[in-house]
């Protein structure tokens, strides 16, 4: 670092015994004010907050309404907005997904028809993945749990591909001690070729002419610019450049006619991150249909099934109602045959939303239809909670309302929903995924989050 710093060495070394400054993201389909907080200056969305919340303890979370990220990784926006085309449709990857940072802000900014793929490869992370997507609720996004190399089963398929690869983990150093401990040259040799091994395995994935955005969360050439300019040389593709707003304190670098991205801690309010553009040669023709019926492994929801569902949802027209097992999901209609595709050639854990679960002539809502932007809250009771019975709620604790009825009702605070509940008379069961509830105690004392929208 030394050497690549220079003078600057000093204060970088100064900002990392700083504490890490504290970022989150909004949901604009679930939040639409503008909180009176500082901005993440390269995406419309980002926030600064003036010290670290008990995130756990703000029922906003939960609800999907914003993701807790760090400010430099949100620069992906730059990379997307300058160089695709966002008002098209347009089949997006995000290789190395979890916990869902990225994904979810790919989400935000890709339109309605779009399909999402996001993936990763350890199944622990994968269901963490597959949660954070649901909370956040688009609808037109996969979760699939895949090594790279699966990819290659799709050639051509996609449009972008966003591979945030594993790596040494330097810009990491002020948050995690244990990144320090696991640095060696040759840890950082081993990940530039593990990196390189990635990049080729999903290459042939890419459409020609297609973008790749390419980050990491460290700062040396080995893992970033050569890694980059070794892929250009092999593949003939072409670096792209960005353009900076100088105030925003980005390092643009070069090595050959690779532009790289670079933020150091002494320089922007975020922690260490690279990032890289590259588009595939050549252009994509896309290929003449089959007159032959195509054998789906997705297969339509009955009719009497459908039209019981049907306004649970903003806008049913536009939804294909699969089934698959017990479970009837809505996937955009003009991705079915995409995600189709996907199901025969991957291992998907999660697909659209999922609306119900068929249970003889009963039907229970699913926590994911609970959070999706296109939920029709007019089909169902809602209940709104304080800000107490809302946490005991995601505690997965019993909870007292009004009324006495035997019908399924919705949960929500501040208007935004939560999940599911039924009332059978004077009680009511408590349908909260138990994998996700809040495992804290509460504190004696609540007090809402400092920040409001």
């Amino acid at each position: 670092m030394k050497g690549q710093l220079g003078a600057d060495y000093t204060r970088f070394e100064a900002a990392l015994q700083q504490p890490a400054p504290v970022s989150i993201r909004l949901n604009r389909t679930k939040l639409q004010g503008k909180p009176d907080l500082p901005r993440v200056p390269w995406t419309e969305t980002g926030f600064y907050l003036p010290e670290r919340p008990q995130f756990t303890l703000d029922p906003r979370l939960h609800a999907g309404a914003y993701y807790v990220q760090e400010a430099s990784s949100m620069f992906l926006e730059q990379a997307l907005r300058q160089h695709a085309d966002l008002s098209q449709s347009l089949r997006v990857l995000d290789l190395c997904g979890a916990p869902g940072g990225k994904s979810t802000h790919i989400a935000s900014l890709i339109s309605p028809d779009s399909l999402l793929v996001a993936n990763e490869v350890i199944r622990s992370r994968a269901g963490i993945l597959a949660e954070n997507i649901t909370k956040w609720g688009s609808g037109n996004a996969v979760v699939t749990n895949n090594d790279p190399r699966d990819f290659g089963r799709l050639p051509e398929f996609f449009d972008v591909m966003v591979v945030d690869a594993p790596c040494s983990g330097e810009g990491m150093f002020r948050k995690d001690p244990q990144a320090v401990q696991e640095w060696s040259d040759e840890n950082v040799n081993l990940c530039a070729q593990r990196q390189q091994r990635i990049l080729m395995d999903v290459w042939d994935a890419l459409k020609p002419g297609g973008l790749l955005i390419y980050s990491t969360c460290t700062w040396n050439l080995a893992e970033n610019e050569q890694n980059i300019a070794w892929l250009a040389e092999q593949e003939n593709a072409q670096p792209l450049a960005l353009t900076l707003d100088p105030d925003w304190g980005v390092e643009n670098t070069t090595l050959g006619s690779v532009s790289g991205y670079r933020f150091y801690p002494h320089q922007v309010q975020g922690e260490g991150f690279f990032l890289s553009v590259i588009r595939k040669a050549g252009e994509y023709e896309e290929p003449q249909r089959s007159s032959k019926k195509k054998k789906h492994k997705l297969t339509h929801a009955g009719k009497k099934e459908q039209a019981l569902v049907n306004n649970w949802l903003l806008e049913p027209d536009r939804f294909a109602w699969v089934q698959y097992g017990e479970v009837i999901s809505a996937i955009p209609e003009n991705l079915f045959e995409e995600v189709d595709q996907l199901y025969q050639n991957l291992y998907v854990i999660y697909a659209g939303t999922e609306i119900a679960e068929v249970n003889g002539k009963k039907l229970k809502p699913l926590q994911p239809l609970a959070l999706s932007r296109y939920l029709n809250k007019e089909a169902f009771r809602t209940e709104d909670l304080d800000l107490e019975s809302a946490l005991r709620y995601l505690r997965k604790e019993d909870i007292g309302v009004s009324g006495n009825s035997n019908d399924w009702m919705l949960l929500q605070f501040n208007d935004l929903p939560l999940g599911w509940a039924k009332q059978v008379g004077n009680r009511l069961n408590n349908y909260y995924p138990k994998e996700w509830r809040i495992r804290m105690e509460l504190p004696q004392v609540l007090e809402f989050e400092s920040w409001e929208v």
